[in-house]
């Protein structure tokens, strides 16, 4: 079967890093290009820790492109108590000074001219930040919609949510772009905090990482434990959940995801709910829609997907 050719669209972030890491390590996933979004970070920030992590995974030949600093109306936010001032603190680890840089375009004409320049289906979105470059894509050139094979992204909750009482961070970032990128009839699956909230990095999985050695491999231990640390102060999380590489390991293997269609909408106007993606279980989905959910992960599938990456890699 030909490897999957994805555009990761991502704000670094340490559980981007390890997503960058899963798709770049795994055969079946194509990484086409990676683009960057402010989000965790500013823009500038995220898009220096994206070169950091393709130095350390050696990813010369995949192009990196620097997109939208802010969301569409709103002011930018970003996730400062979890990822650091950095948005990607790592305690006890020396990062490498980047080697890898950045291409000269922007994030959403990237998106563009790759998609018109492949064949219809070919090319699947995975954006694990905010989602104002693929929103700023659709409304720049509408074809995209029907050339592209899916959109899979992290982000939301049905039931779950982490930066209000209803919303998920990067959803309610950019409330109006998410609202864009659920609304095209294009195939969209939410990867959301109900199925990430199951991703937990324990100290076993951890313990597994190390033993593989190596620069990726001690990349990896060091995100995690700066991870634990944030999401055990500010969250009470006992081991942190790694959101993002989610979305690319239902890429590689959709048995390690269980997914049930939905419509789902999000919430741009109300004063205690913005930014809440609201997924309707009332009846069976009509077979017009476009949209599902996540909702059970594979957890020992899913690490071993992300051990043997860090093995390739390494």
């Amino acid at each position: 079967m030909a490897a999957r050719k994805i555009i990761l669209d991502c704000d670094p972030g340490h559980d981007d890093a390890v997503a960058i890491l899963l798709a770049a390590g795994n055969p079946a996933i194509d990484l086409v290009g990676i683009t960057t979004i402010g989000g965790n970070q500013t823009l500038d920030k995220v898009t220096h820790n994206a070169r950091t992590v393709c130095t350390i995974a050696g990813l010369v030949d995949v192009p990196l492109y620097p997109g939208c600093t802010r969301p569409l109306l709103r002011a930018p936010r970003t996730a400062g108590d979890i990822h650091g001032d950095s948005g990607m603190d790592v305690d006890g680890y020396d990062l490498p000074t980047p080697t890898v840089e950045v291409a000269d375009g922007h994030a959403v004409d990237f998106i563009i001219d790759t998609v018109m320049a492949h064949e219809s289906g070919e090319i699947t979105l995975v954006p694990i930040g905010p989602l104002t470059n693929i929103a700023l894509a659709v409304r720049k050139e509408p074809r995209i919609v029907e050339r592209v094979k899916e959109v899979v992204l992290m982000g939301g909750g049905y039931h779950e949510a982490n930066a209000s009482a209803v919303a998920e961070f990067n959803i309610i970032v950019d409330p109006e772009a998410a609202k864009i990128v659920f609304n095209e009839p294009w195939q969209v699956t939410m990867v959301g905090l109900d199925l990430t909230h199951q991703a937990l990095a324990t100290s076993e999985i951890e313990a597994e990482v190390a033993a593989v050695g190596g620069p990726v491999a001690d990349f990896v231990v060091a995100l995690f434990g700066s991870f634990r640390e944030a999401y055990r102060a500010n969250q009470g999380f006992e081991h942190p959940p790694v959101h993002d590489p989610c979305a690319v390991a239902y890429l590689i293997d959709p048995t390690v995801v269980d997914t049930l269609r939905v419509p789902v909408d999000v919430e741009i106007s109300g004063a205690l709910t913005s930014g809440m993606t609201v997924a309707d279980f009332r009846a069976p989905a009509s077979d017009d829609c476009h949209t599902q959910v996540a909702t059970k992960l594979d957890h020992r599938r899913f690490w071993d997907l992300v051990i043997d990456a860090v093995k390739a890699l390494s």
